[in-house]
């Protein structure tokens, strides 16, 4: 079969690799690709965002599959678009991924049937926004309510500062259109932890927890990021937990969307909080995540070209979504200043010598000139590692990142910190 897949970042490659080892993929387009995916397959130059020429181009090579990886073009509609002339998608339609596009919609969905979330108010004027802050006794979180490439959230440590990123995305428009609209939310403690599952609209299968690192330095600190790195299984969720995630969050939200008329398939993925008062939701997002994607797909034990067609079709055996033993660790090495101002064009130096550690090195911004590799993004590479516990995962992780080099590389040093601190000494 012939497979397009949309997007050009790390969680593509990821993807892209995934794919490749099924039996059934004999041929592999992505649009527009990175210098990774272009060892796996043909990359083409249509930008994630065109819908009409996306369209056009899985009409014109005849594809069988299109894997929508990104959350932009879900939310421009690719999905129905490929839909209504009949081709078959992984990925939500355009109201289905109001989950994401939408942080007031997922908030009225959650009050709507009773998915635990933290307590919110939602503004669309500056003046009434900024009382509501001033009336506040703790500091909150604030949210542009559409999408903002993962950066949209802040997190304040003090009223004053809830108030700089109330004005930055209303009045200075930092997000654009998305900050027109903003969610306002009681700040929860607890371990963050990620649960995505596979859905047909009516089926669900959960994979194993994992847990992203959003702060740019060590010790969470730091601007929020698009993800400096993630590992899997994170133990923070135990199958007890998983469980009652399972029931409480993910369960009825697909049977919710399925009531609403807005029929779930693909990827769903829960950003959960472990607070004292149990599980809460903190955000979905409607594709894999970016790099959860990189710490979960080398321990998924099945053929992921298989199961998004069952998804697809509305045909998911839960049963066959199975996993290897031991964990995953993926560290994102990004360039000098990110996610702030930064550089790029620097050669990559070190990827085979990572790879012959037994390092994965999923590409996410890099374009590929002859035999090397040039930085073009942010976030440059995903180190990934599989151990037998996640102990040995980090350390062959890192072990890849200190073979490889670029001017400018930053990266944190405590991705799965967490993790190890809840294991047995």
């Amino acid at each position: 079969m012939k497979v397009l897949l949309v997007g050009s970042g790390g969680r593509e490659h990821a993807l892209a690799w995934k794919l490749k080892l099924s039996p059934l993929v004999e041929e592999l387009i992505v649009a527009p690709g990175n210098g990774g995916t272009a060892m796996l397959g043909e990359n083409v130059p249509i930008k994630a965002e065109d819908v009409p020429a996306l369209l056009e181009l899985a009409r014109s090579r005849r594809v069988d599959l299109t894997v929508v990886g990104p959350e932009a073009p879900l939310a421009y509609g690719l999905v129905d678009a490929l839909t209504r002339v009949g081709l078959l998608a992984f990925g939500p339609t355009r109201a289905a991924a109001g989950l994401e596009t939408s942080k007031a919609f997922s908030k009225e969905f959650m009050a709507g049937h009773g998915i635990p979330t933290a307590a919110y108010r939602t503004f669309t004027g500056y003046e009434q926004a900024r009382g509501y802050i001033d009336s506040l006794r703790m500091p909150p979180v604030i949210k542009a309510d559409g999408l903002a490439a993962g950066k949209g959230v802040v997190v304040s440590n003090r009223l004053d500062e809830a108030q700089d990123a109330l004005r930055q995305m209303m009045l200075d428009r930092e997000f654009g259109d998305a900050g027109e609209t903003i969610v306002i939310e009681e700040k929860l403690s607890g371990q963050e932890v990620s649960l995505l599952a596979l859905s047909d609209g009516a089926r669900v299968a959960p994979m194993i927890p994992a847990q992203d690192h959003k702060a740019a330095y060590d010790g969470d600190e730091g601007p929020n990021t698009g993800g400096m790195g993630a590992y899997a299984p994170a133990p923070a969720m135990d199958e007890e937990m998983r469980s009652r995630v399972m029931r409480e969050v993910i369960e009825p939200t697909v049977k919710g969307m399925a009531d609403e008329g807005r029929r779930y398939r693909g990827v769903l993925y829960a950003g959960m909080i472990l607070t004292e008062r149990g599980p809460k939701t903190l955000e979905f997002n409607c594709r894999f995540g970016d790099p959860e994607a990189q710490a979960l797909l080398p321990l998924l034990d099945a053929d992921l070209a298989e199961l998004m067609i069952a998804c697809a079709l509305g045909e998911l055996e839960p049963g066959r979504v199975r996993w290897r033993p031991g964990a995953c660790v993926c560290v994102v090495m990004a360039s000098g200043g990110y996610p702030g101002h930064y550089r790029t064009g620097f050669r990559i130096n070190g990827l085979a010598e990572a790879e012959q550690q037994g390092c994965f090195v999923f590409h996410a911004g890099t374009r590929r000139e002859g035999n090397d590799h040039f930085t073009t993004g942010g976030r440059v590479l995903g180190v990934t590692a599989v151990g037998s516990d996640l102990r040995e995962a980090v350390d062959k992780a890192y072990g890849g990142v200190r073979a490889i080099s670029f001017e400018g590389a930053h990266y944190r040093g405590d991705i799965g910190a967490k993790g190890l601190a809840l294991q047995p000494a």
